[in-house]
């Protein structure tokens, strides 16, 4: 979460993604349109878990660099226009330089960016984050502000990076009171579940075949799903289980579990793997004494699942409640989003549980049929003797 990432600017986060899997000795690689994919294949031919979720975070890219020194930028993603107030800070990567919002263009979701101002040695101001990321100040000539005609500016070094893309001057991450807080928990905390629960299989020796799917540019209409999903980047038979955030919605409640996600605002996922999971979760609840999880419909926007399911592929969803969704806040402020660190750690437990049940799959989902059976014969008698 340390690392800004917009749709088709992932890769610093991407870059931190393959870094933890190397740690963790997980292997990974990449598909056409840059997805990651890790990987633990330890059961032979058995079908394999797919978890999904994506990389980037609803934001700017930079399309022109003006001759004034200001920036043109293009908003990507879904985020209400009232939300877009002139002086609103933001970040321009790569390099942390510090702007603001400023003239709209031509009514679209372009907008004019003036930079925040130049530092002592008259290079461009830094955010305060900017230690944390690579150095990269650009100089004031980088930007035209002698006058540059926009679409010939290049760094004046071949160690000078001009910006991509900006975010939302914002923390990066946090936790207090049992809560994460951070610009981007949409997708990374379900990026981050992925990982947890493939080192903890992995640390575990578990024999299962599990494939982390960690795709991007879904903020702007699920692409790097689709397209995998398309090209069949995962196997056919494969069950397939997306990861989010979601808005908190009324019927679910943060802190109180992770949820059980039957649909978004477009799809009603797939009942058989939607009962696997709450299956495995009710497992849970009874062997620990205790598993808080949730169900709903998840209606606030649409998720990957829908993408794997139309194309062809068994398909459920989990998701942790989120706290200002899209960094859109009360009284049209932009802040940082959150979710409950107890909601996260239950996603991992019940993905790690699913894994291991993966080969008993048809007896899982079908003990409901063996309740109903039961309750079927213990009525049948009793209607029968009272039915006139």
């Amino acid at each position: 979460m340390l690392h800004p990432a917009a749709p088709y600017n992932e890769h610093a986060v991407r870059q931190e993604v393959e870094k933890i899997c190397k740690e963790h000795s997980l292997d990974f690689e990449h598909d056409t349109f840059g997805n990651v994919l890790a990987k633990l294949q330890r059961a032979g031919r058995a079908r394999d878990l797919v978890l999904a979720a994506h990389l980037d975070h609803p934001g700017f890219e930079v399309i022109q660099l003006l001759a004034d020194g200001s920036v043109l930028v293009r908003f990507l993603g879904g985020v209400a226009d009232n939300y877009f107030r002139c002086g609103v800070p933001i970040r321009l990567m790569p390099g942390n330089i510090a702007a603001r919002l400023w003239r709209r263009k031509d009514g679209e979701r372009i907008f004019e960016a003036k930079l925040s101002g130049a530092d002592e040695s008259g290079g461009i101001r830094r955010t305060p984050n900017a230690s944390r990321i690579p150095k990269g100040v650009l100089p004031r000539e980088a930007f035209g502000v002698r006058g540059t005609p926009a679409l010939s500016i290049r760094p004046t070094s071949p160690t000078l990076t001009l910006p991509k893309f900006a975010v939302w001057e914002l923390e990066d991450f946090a936790v207090r009171h049992g809560r994460i807080h951070g610009r981007a928990c949409d997708d990374l905390i379900g990026v981050a579940a992925i990982l947890a629960t493939l080192i903890e299989l992995k640390r575990t020796r578990a024999r299962v075949n599990v494939i982390g799917v960690i795709s991007r540019a879904e903020e702007v209409g699920l692409q790097g799903a689709l397209n995998l999903a398309a090209a069949r980047g995962v196997p056919a038979n494969s069950l397939v289980v997306s990861l989010e955030t979601s808005r908190e919605l009324p019927g679910v409640k943060m802190g109180e579990g992770v949820i059980i996600r039957v649909g978004d605002r477009t799809s009603i996922f797939d009942p058989s793997a939607t009962r696997f999971l709450i299956e495995i979760a009710r497992e849970l609840k009874k062997t620990r004494g205790g598993f808080p999880f949730q169900r709903g419909l998840m209606s606030g926007g649409t998720c990957e699942a829908t993408a794997y399911q139309e194309f062809g592929f068994q398909t459920a969803a989990l998701c942790v409640a989120l706290g200002n969704y899209h960094n859109c806040a009360e009284r049209n402020r932009i802040k940082e989003e959150f979710v409950a660190v107890h909601d996260v750690c239950g996603m991992v437990d019940l993905l790690v549980a699913a894994a291991h049940q993966m080969g008993h799959y048809n007896e899982v989902t079908g003990r409901l049929a063996q309740r109903l059976r039961k309750l079927l014969a213990e009525g049948r008698a009793r209607l029968k003797a009272t039915a006139r």
